[in-house]
């Protein structure tokens, strides 16, 4: 199926307004305007475009919402426009993280000289010993779930010395009440005998370009965004930022018109076509009197939050490694990165930022801490696991993420196949992206969504639904690269 959407003559065309200016939005309106549709808005309540792809300063470094990379996995027609757009400065860089495992660093992604003289014995031991014993082993009686899935594919020994551990600390809840769809979009190994075959293809000889490297931007992960934004304007997209949506019309099952505030008061549109791509339980608000039974959907779905906490030192690197992860759940963080060892950046000379990554929802306690005293918690978890922070530090400063990942709880698939349906009913409107469909996925996942939506558009801005159907169904088998 083609993701490069076709050039359609439609005069002045549909007035098509899209919803959100992340990845999603921005590439369809990238998408929409190549294509020679010529009435689009974009519609945006932040300052800026990228959503949490985007980029910002600390202290002259460039710093993304967390750890991103472009991956070498993006499909062909997404990875041709992002190298068209960037040129010289999307860099093909080795990927140089570390993971804890059994109170040992292991290089991450794993490589396996690495990992047979680092693991611990007993549990490389208990490693093979899973694999080997795999066939002889009894599944697990009950409804299938998260846990389920991963302990009769891995065994017990990876799935509660890792997995169970990080997504405890991910998502907030046990494993076994999480769904098995998080299993199917985050766990691309489904074995012991996958895992040491993509350890295999890293060794020389074996491995391809791309092999455990990814692309990069110069300029930062937002770069990406900001290129997309650029090339649309130039075609003619108006973007509309700082601007708050209040409310979606609704004539029977069509979306016909959308209502929005900013600085300069309350605005009415009529559009042909709306494209979404904020969160559905947003979505589902802003809709003129949903029924009841999708409005007790859209309250009991949730998403995950995140806070970001960026930590200013004084040196001009802390570690070689790009990117560290906490499995163990000894430290409530979940990841922490170094923005200039992605890029190779050696300005500003100096200075440094560790980007760490805290799951938690609002409400919480971490959420209220002011950032002084996040930061100096972060110094504690540094120093408890071996890296002592021993150079001066300026300051800490953070993000709050009220919807950074999708809860797949037991009850999540039910209650977005009750909101999904309600919207793909109404005429006017097509939701997608990673908060559109509640979908957990890498950013160049978003823009293949972007490009298949617009595939589905014709010139009067109607939307082939059986076209978009097998989109949806293509969609459903993406999984995350980390």
């Amino acid at each position: 199926m083609t993701h490069e959407p076709d050039s359609k003559t439609a005069g002045d065309g549909p007035r098509i307004i899209i919803l959100g200016a992340g990845p999603a939005g921005l590439a369809a309106a990238h998408a929409l305007s190549r294509a020679g549709y010529g009435r689009i808005s974009v519609v945006e309540r932040a300052p800026v475009a990228g959503g949490n792809s985007g980029s910002f300063e600390v202290e002259g470094v460039t710093c993304d919402f967390g750890s991103h990379r472009f991956h070498p996995a993006a499909e062909p027609a997404v990875m041709a426009d992002v190298k068209a757009l960037l040129g010289d400065d999307l860099l093909l860089r080795p990927r140089h993280g570390r993971i804890r495992l059994g109170g040992r660093w292991i290089h991450f992604p794993l490589k396996l000289g690495d990992a047979m003289l680092r693991l611990p014995k007993g549990f490389a031991a208990s490693l093979i010993a899973d694999s080997a014993l795999k066939p002889l082993r009894r599944k697990t009686n009950g409804p299938r779930s998260f846990s389920s899935v991963l302990y009769d594919g891995l065994g017990p020994t990876i799935s509660e010395s890792f997995y169970f551990p990080y997504v405890r600390k991910l998502w907030g809840l046990d494993p076994d009440k999480l769904a098995v769809t998080l299993a199917e979009r985050r766990v691309s190994s489904g074995s012991v005998g996958k895992i040491l075959m993509k350890m295999l293809r890293l060794l020389p000889g074996l491995r391809n370009e791309t092999a455990g490297r990814f692309y990069y931007p110069r300029g930062g992960f937002g770069q990406v965004s900001q290129a997309m934004l650029d090339r649309a304007r130039e075609t003619g997209v108006e973007f509309r930022f700082e601007t708050e949506i209040t409310r979606l019309e609704r004539d029977g099952e069509r979306i016909t018109a959308i209502h929005t505030r900013d600085g300069a008061g309350e605005r009415r549109e009529e559009a042909d076509l709306i494209l979404s791509t904020i969160p559905l339980t947003a979505l589902t608000r802003l809709i003129d009197t949903p029924p009841q039974d999708v409005t007790e959907a859209a309250r009991a779905i949730r998403f995950r939050g995140m806070i970001l906490l960026y930590l200013v030192l004084e040196t001009d690197r802390f570690t070689e490694f790009d990117a560290h992860y906490f499995p163990e759940p000894s430290v409530p963080i979940s990841r922490m990165s170094e923005p200039k060892n992605y890029s190779a950046a050696t300005e500003p000379r100096g200075v440094t930022v560790l980007c760490a990554e805290l799951p938690c929802d609002p409400g919480e306690p971490w959420w209220e801490m002011p950032d002084e005293e996040l930061g100096e918690r972060f110094q504690g978890w540094l120093g408890d696991l071996g890296l002592p922070v021993t150079v001066p530090v300026r300051r800490c400063e953070t993000r709050r993420l009220g919807y950074a990942y999708p809860v797949y709880d037991l009850d999540y698939q039910d209650r977005f196949a009750k909101i999904d349906d309600w919207l793909l009913g109404l005429d006017g409107l097509l939701v997608f992206g990673r908060q559109g469909l509640f979908a957990h996925d890498n950013t160049h996942h978003a823009f293949a969504m972007a490009y298949g939506a617009v595939d589905c558009i014709d010139g009067e801005g109607r939307v082939d639904r059986a076209k978009w159907d097998r989109y949806r169904a293509e969609f459903a088998t993406h999984t995350v690269e980390d």
